[in-house]
């Protein structure tokens, strides 16, 4: 046979609106924790994540476009200094210039 004591009854029902109002407060408390959390970003100026990915895929396509670009001034330096090499080998060479001086002719007076 069961009974009931209106103890446990009362106890039970206590302790689950207990349980309820602390969860209500907890609830209350993040929501609290979590404007003040958004307030305090907002006037340290964070970015969000949308705007980091997007500044990150613009940063990133232009360090490319510079890898490319210099790669390709080094292919057109190689190419611009093969035919001044290929000249220089094929070039006579110059018949050099005295740089000494010729005497004077005429007298000289003492």
């Amino acid at each position: 046979m069961q009974t009931r004591n209106p103890l446990l009854n009362d106890f039970a029902e206590l302790m689950t609106d207990a349980f309820s109002a602390a969860q209500a407060a907890g609830d209350e408390a993040q929501t609290v924790f979590r404007a003040q959390a958004d307030k305090m970003a907002s006037r340290m100026d964070f970015v969000s994540r949308d705007e980091f990915d997007a500044v990150k895929a613009v940063a990133q396509a232009a360090r490319d476009e510079a890898d490319a670009l210099k790669a390709r001034i080094e292919v057109l330096e190689k190419a611009a200094t093969k035919p001044a090499a290929k000249k220089a080998a094929t070039a006579k060479p110059a018949a050099k210039k005295s740089t000494a001086k010729k005497p004077a002719t005429g007298t000289k007076k003492n």
